[in-house]
């Protein structure tokens, strides 16, 4: 790369007539130039290149990994705060895209990112998530109409959601329903044919018994 060596003898050039000396001394005498210009330069508080104090360097995160500061919890979940609100709380158990959206729009939001929010708006970000019945959204979105127990339109979501599930599972297998029976078997509850699907454990074809060679008839 002859550029390169142009470039490299300009600059030992430079360096030699700056401390007085015209003639190009050898490869040894520049290093020692070089230190001396670095202890100079260290002397008066300047930076010196590839001298940089790399204990002040704070490691990059890695792709697809969020800082401690972005992590907001909220709702028994993790969420990520450089996203928007309708789009972070969809992580939550029992929060669909609908139900994201409605709840961004209802309590005034819009389209914020969640770590732009106040400790006061996350209070009541997370009183809309648990119950957001009470907050004007309407009962048709609610995930659980009619409950057995009150009779009322609840929206669950997060332990609640998952506790109630498995009560009512629960429930099923002692009543002996058809439900009940599935579930207790390990079998699809909704009517799925299982010829090819919800094959458990190890796959056994179709095998044919072994016919005994038939005996020569003696002439």
């Amino acid at each position: 790369m002859p550029g390169y060596c142009t470039w490299n003898l300009f600059l030992r050039f430079l360096l030699a007539s700056r401390l007085g000396l015209v003639h190009m001394g050898s490869d040894q005498e520049l290093k020692r130039l070089e230190a001396k210009l670095r202890k100079k330069a260290e002397a008066k508080g300047e930076k010196v290149k590839g001298k940089e104090d790399k204990t002040t360097e704070k490691p990059m995160p890695k792709k697809g990994e969020l800082r401690a500061a972005e992590i907001i919890r909220l709702a028994e979940t993790n969420l990520d705060g450089t996203k928007r609100v309708c789009d972070a709380i969809r992580s939550i158990r029992g929060i669909s895209f609908m139900m994201g959206n409605a709840i961004s729009r209802v309590s005034g939001i819009g389209s914020r990112k969640l770590g732009d929010l106040s400790e006061q708006e996350k209070g009541r970000l997370e009183d809309m998530i648990m119950h957001p019945e009470r907050h004007g959204i309407p009962a048709w979105m609610c995930n659980r109409k009619r409950d057995p127990a009150t009779g009322k339109d609840v929206h669950l979501a997060v332990s609640e959601l998952e506790f109630t599930q498995k009560m009512d599972i629960d429930l099923m297998r002692k009543l002996k329903t058809y439900k009940g029976v599935r579930h207790s078997i390990g079998l699809p509850v909704r009517g799925q044919r299982t010829r090819g699907s919800f094959r458990k454990g190890k796959t056994v074809g179709v095998s044919k018994k072994k016919q005994a060679p038939s005996k020569s008839k003696k002439k």
